[in-house]
């Protein structure tokens, strides 16, 4: 059997067992079942027991095991058991941590898998590519990313990137043509191939092969799936953790020293106070809550209309000081009306419109039918640009009213549109219809229709189509000219070259107007310190009109065209930028500009876009931010962030959760390092004061596994703040641990610190058993209670209800009740009794730390 670029397209279809109408529903369940879907065959993540094991070869833990061996060697069994106990724990909790993320990853690749479009039962759909099979109808344009390998039968200037497969930088011109003989992937020019990025027109082509039977498919399966990399703020944080562990490391060498060389303690035992103080002060849980996190602000997100493709750029999007937008679908409905036409000098809306005795209005609507590549099918839904499908509304709509109204003319070629000319055309049997921006369709018209009748276009008639565009696009409305032109039956082909001595006919304004929440949204980013940019292609006063109405345009702005950009050195730019909130008919390179200039300002900058020459910005841009709906998979690809709405207002909320979440955060570390220090300047200072040790391993690995672990993840899962909309965007270089988190560290472990000592020293007067357990007790009760404190900078009456935290404290208060209270239990934790004095002085001093934090929450408020 040939291959399929030697196959005519006839041998392709009866191969294949499919048509130009594609596979009807049985047919798609049998070639599925034949086929498999679409997908490529992805490294086998490590199951649940793998994970398990990998937990053990954190350094750690490898701390926590030594500790484990020095207690066995030193006759301590119980302490040896909860040792143990404590690292299997740990392991089963990163390992459900580990799926859960990895289910979570997983969820968000569904929602912003690939789609294609297909023809079955002769209706265009769209599909889930995976859903692709052989034997499929394609359809596909400019944007586009080719799914499965595919035989094209129709092309109409079609170029594809087949850089990802061949290393070619040159988009392939293709073509329906059989090759007599035999080439190479590069030469199959009436073939395409799986993650070639259609570049120019539009096709169709018969899938041949998907998943792992693709041409791509064959490399992915000898290439290893690389490992995934951490993102910048987990290696921050691990690269922190390390340096911490190497400072706790030579503060317990010195702890391990004085207890032997001056306290006079054993070997054994000061080691095991020495290794303990170690687990005890390392915040281990630290990468494992930011993860978690992370990966809840992302599915929250979700819920709100937005995939993060990075958990990084949750964190980076409380950063964003500009945000340039696109307008249409982003800050507009995305829904175009066809609200006036313009034919016979004169202004007409739709309801008035009556083509039978206007022969200008019967060449517009037979333009708007037959110059689209939009579809309606007959269940109502519409696949295409929204602008084609106003025309294809505007005629069916009309024919609907009017049922005696008809065209036979047939669609024959294309011309697509392309962002230089800013035109398309198409040809039937005797004319070619064009349509575009009317400033550049006059430029290719020497004649203008009235009536019935052809007259040459004078320089009066452009001004006053000119004047009447200028006047539709103040209104905020999408002009579209329309012309055509008489073409030779014998010679239906046309090129870009036969766009001249065009008639023109009339011109077509559409409205989409501003989501009803975009003003809102715009007013919402100007308190939060971020500036609202508009890039667009429309005409200048259309945006600016639409810029205005949603509040992007205030006195004083300014609104530019391209040209004007293109012309304008980089320190005028620079000058002018401030001002600048409005780009109208901008080209990629452009955008590209715009985000550079931002970015060389200092500011963190989010790019909008849907097409494929939104792509290189998105790219450029600090978060690329694509659109769901709308988007071409390229931009998708490009992005770092996918609405699922399309909407301006879910990107100030996606802002409004990276604050939040990285405050959070913060919130979490400030929590772990003030409460561990605490727990250091307590041994430290017993030790220097020559006074018994304040705890023992036991008891330092318990409060490390309660107290280090649930309340930050309660603070972790604070609910979101809505008032850090109002704050400044975060410089992006300033670290996490910046001036105010180090002071609030310091000064909050100190407060805890006062309280646990005090109450060993107040133990020490009955025994050093008291003394211990009074401590232990002071210190967990203490770090509970301030994991209500350390939810945000303000006291603790002033935050929002966390039921987390709740739950946190609830679960260490009880465990520490039951360490307490039931004897079984008090030599497992070295605790001895508490009389009902001594039992008021923890809760007493643990109150009491609350509260000194709480009086320090408050001039650190006021002072803010």
């Amino acid at each position: 059997m040939k291959p399929y670029y030697q196959q005519t397209v006839d041998q392709v279809f009866e191969e294949l067992k499919t048509s130009k109408n594609g596979l009807s529903p049985v047919e798609v369940i049998e070639h599925q079942e034949q086929y498999g879907l679409n997908e490529l065959v992805q490294e086998k993540p490590p199951g649940p027991l793998q994970i398990f094991f990998s937990q053990f070869k954190d350094l750690l833990v490898i701390v926590l095991i030594i500790a484990a061996l020095i207690s066995a060697i030193s006759g301590e069994v119980i302490s040896t058991i909860v040792i143990l106990v404590v690292i299997i724990l740990n392991a089963i909790l990163g390992t459900v941590q580990e799926v859960q993320a990895q289910k979570s990853l997983d969820s968000l690749k569904s929602l912003s898998g690939a789609h294609v479009k297909v023809i079955r039962d002769g209706q265009l759909v769209e599909i889930p590519s995976k859903e692709l099979t052989v034997g499929d109808v394609v359809y596909v344009e400019a944007g586009d990313v080719i799914e499965g390998d595919g035989r094209l039968f129709e092309s109409a200037n079609l170029q594809v990137n087949e850089s990802a497969l061949t290393g070619e930088p040159l988009p392939v011109d293709k073509t329906i043509e059989p090759i007599d003989h035999e080439v190479q992937i590069n030469d199959q020019t009436d073939m395409v191939f799986s993650s070639g990025l259609v570049t120019n027109g539009t096709g169709k082509y018969i899938c041949t092969a998907i998943g792992m039977n693709t041409q791509i498919g064959k490399i992915a399966g000898l290439i290893n799936e690389a490992k995934e990399r951490k993102t910048p703020l987990q290696r921050s944080l691990e690269e922190f953790s390390k340096k911490l562990t190497i400072y706790i490391g030579i503060l317990c060498v010195v702890l391990l020293c004085l207890n032997i060389f001056v306290r006079h303690q054993d070997f054994l035992s000061a080691l095991m106070v020495a290794v303990a103080l170690a687990v005890a002060a390392i915040p281990e849980a630290l990468n494992s809550i930011v993860t978690i996190v992370l990966s809840i602000a992302t599915q929250k997100m979700v819920k709100n209309h937005a995939i993060m493709k990075k958990l990084d750029a949750v964190e980076s999007l409380g950063c964003i000081s500009v945000i340039c937008s696109d307008k249409t679908g982003t800050l507009t409905q995305n829904k175009m009306t066809v609200m006036e036409v313009f034919t016979d000098m004169t202004p007409y809306t739709v309801d008035l419109m009556d083509a039978k005795n206007n022969y200008a209005q019967q060449i517009l609507l037979k333009a708007s039918k037959l110059n689209t590549n939009a579809v309606i099918n007959s269940d109502g839904t519409a696949i295409g640009d929204p602008t084609e499908i106003a025309l294809i509304d505007m005629f069916n709509k009309y024919q609907n009213a009017h049922p005696d109204f008809m065209i036979k003319a047939e669609r024959m070629e294309e011309v697509p549109f392309d962002s230089d000319r800013k035109l398309m055309s198409i040809s039937s049997r005797n004319h070619i219809y064009t349509k575009g921006a009317p400033d550049e369709l006059l430029k290719r018209c020497t004649s203008i229709l009235m009536g019935t009748q052809k007259r040459p276009l004078t320089d009066e008639d452009r001004d006053l189509i000119l004047t009447q565009n200028e006047q539709y696009a103040s209104q905020g409305l999408r002009v579209l000219g329309v012309a055509y032109k008489n073409l030779s039956a014998q010679n239906t082909k046309i090129t870009y070259d036969d766009e001249h001595d065009l008639c023109f006919v009339g011109l077509i304004a559409e409205q989409d107007p501003p989501r009803t929440e975009s003003a809102a949204a715009v007013h919402t980013a100007r308190k939060a310190g971020i500036k609202p940019v508009m890039i667009t292609g429309d005409h200048v006063v259309t945006a600016k009109a639409i810029a205005q109405k949603i509040g992007i345009y205030q006195d004083g702005d300014l609104a530019i065209e391209g040209n004007e950009l293109a012309h304008m050195s980089d320190q005028e730019l620079a000058d002018k930028l401030d001002k600048i909130s409005v780009y109208a008919r901008v080209a990629p390179e452009h955008k590209i500009r715009i985000v550079n200039a931002w970015q060389q300002k200092g500011d963190i900058v989010a790019m909008t876009g849907d097409g494929v020459n939104d792509a290189p910005a998105l790219k450029a841009a600090d978060i690329g931010i694509a659109m769901g709906i709308t988007g071409t998979e390229v931009s998708k690809d490009a992005a770092k962030m996918i609405l699922t709405d399309d909407n301006f207002a879910t990107i100030v909320k996606a802002i409004e959760s990276g604050r939040n979440v990285y405050n959070n955060i913060q919130n979490a570390i400030i929590y772990l390092l003030s409460g561990n220090l605490s727990a250091i300047l307590t041994v430290v200072a017993a030790s220097i004061a020559f006074l018994p040790d304040p705890f023992t391993a036991v008891q330092l690995l318990f409060i490390n596994l309660v107290t280090d672990s649930l309340p930050a993840i309660a603070i972790g899962m604070e609910p979101d703040h809505p008032d850090v909309i109002n704050q400044k965007p975060r410089n992006a270089n300033e670290s996490i641990l910046n001036k105010s988190a180090i002071t609030q560290i310091g000064v909050e472990g100190l407060l805890i610190f006062i309280a646990v000592f005090a109450a060993f020293f107040i133990g020490l007067k009955t025994s050093d058993g008291t003394a211990t357990t009074m401590a232990f007790a002071t210190l967990t009760f203490s770090r509970l209670l301030h994991g209500f404190s350390q939810r945000g900078n303000r006291p603790v009456w002033e935050l929002p209800f966390n039921k987390y935290s709740l739950v946190a404290f609830g679960i260490g208060s009880l465990l520490l009740a039951s360490i307490l209270n039931i004897p079984a239990l008090e030599p497992i934790f070295d605790v001895t009794a508490l009389s009902g004095i001594n039992a008021g002085v923890v809760i007493l001093f643990s109150l009491g730390s609350f509260a000194a934090v709480q009086l320090f929450k408050v001039i650190q408020s006021r002072n803010d």
